[in-house]
């Protein structure tokens, strides 16, 4: 009679799943680099409409591939917005300050 420890099984058990969850094709990744490169071909031998279809198709799916990482950035897009808009803000009063002193020196100098 033969005995076998069930620890045993389940941590061997434990270590092939990992090895099989590790060795899954990403499809995707692979369907979207193809696309990517096909559709920059596409592009390069003077085929636009094709290379555009072909290249939105691979960036589609690139971006259906890194879901996480698009949303991330979705949801750090308000703040560089208004980062944006704060520097747009400063330029505006800082051209609307120049243009004042232009207005100054141009009626000392017309005097």
């Amino acid at each position: 009679m033969t005995v076998v420890p069930l620890n045993r099984m389940e941590s061997e058990a434990k270590i092939n799943r990992r090895i099989v969850e590790s060795e899954e094709t990403n499809w995707a990744l692979y369907a979207a680099a193809g696309s990517l490169v096909a559709g920059g071909i596409l592009l390069l031998t003077g085929n636009r409409r094709a290379g555009l279809v072909t290249a939105a198709s691979g960036a589609a799916l690139a971006l259906l591939d890194q879901q996480e990482t698009v949303r991330s950035w979705w949801n750090a897009l308000p703040g560089y917005i208004d980062s944006v808009q704060n520097v747009l803000g400063q330029v505006e009063q800082t051209v609307a300050e120049v243009a004042e002193q232009r207005e100054r020196l141009h009626r000392i100098l017309s005097r």
